[in-house]
């Protein structure tokens, strides 16, 4: 087993992700000490599961929110403990067991070797991979190029990414924004604006079936337009922002 870190950790926001979040946490902690999960209101017994696995190793937290709040707000609850406990970095991943666990320690390592950057997983998709949310991907990443100015973000999606945490509480705490699943492409451009340097590493995503244990929350019509009023908002920002980010890139 790893050495425990002191400063980063793997932060994994969970909500009603079924038996699949027991292989994920596993999988998650033979590669990185510790493991925070934050159990978001879930009503699957997974707050259960998780909290016997944790009675039986060390190396793993459980956090309980009585009621769902959204992806961005079990983020914020985790990582603002985190800071308390002294953490600088954070792993986000989701508790679905789509993102790819044994590349953890090299997203760590590149976090630790530039830690005033985030580093962003760039997803490299299988042929399961739904077209839709292919198709939609590529337009949300189109935003954030036009809302950065700049074509550094190489996915505003994927949420397999290492967060440097005093940014991103400060973002998180400038808007009543980003709480549900808006949090994700918002952070980024956010934090591109605060001026926090991107690093993309290629990473595979998977999608299971129903047969494989596989859950999505994501409801097309309520969550396209949460992600188009996101954009808007970004949009209005950008256009406030557009003297100052020419001016990075003409000084870049």
């Amino acid at each position: 087993m790893n050495p425990p870190s002191t400063t980063h950790l793997v932060l994994i926001p969970s909500f009603n992700p079924g038996r699949k979040v027991l292989a994920t946490v596993r999988a998650a902690r033979a590669q990185w000490t510790p493991v925070w999960v934050v159990v978001d209101g879930s009503t699957d017994g997974s707050a259960d599961w998780l909290s016997a696995e944790a009675a039986t190793d060390p190396g793993l937290h459980v956090l309980v929110l009585p009621e769902n709040q959204g992806k961005g707000s079990a983020v914020l609850h985790g990582i603002t403990l985190a800071a308390q406990a002294g953490f600088t970095h954070a792993l986000t991943m989701d508790s679905d067991g789509q993102h790819p666990e044994t590349l953890i320690p090299d997203f760590m390592a590149a976090s630790q070797a530039a830690p005033d950057a985030m580093v962003l997983g760039k997803p490299v998709f299988g042929a399961e991979a739904p077209w839709v949310r292919v198709m939609g991907r590529k337009l949300s990443n189109g935003w954030a190029h036009l809302e950065t100015l700049s074509f550094d973000i190489g996915d505003s999606l994927y949420g397999f990414r290492v967060y440097p945490i005093a940014p991103l509480m400060k973002v998180m705490h400038g808007t009543r924004f980003m709480r549900r699943f808006d949090f994700d492409p918002e952070a980024v451009v956010r934090l591109c604006w605060a001026g926090v340097r991107p690093i993309n590493i290629d990473a595979p995503v998977r999608y299971f079936s129903l047969q494989e244990g596989g859950v999505s929350h994501f409801n097309y019509v309520r969550d396209n337009l949460l992600l188009s009023g996101m954009h808007t908002r970004l949009f209005a920002g950008f256009v406030l922002r557009l003297p100052l980010l020419l001016w990075r890139r003409l000084t870049k």
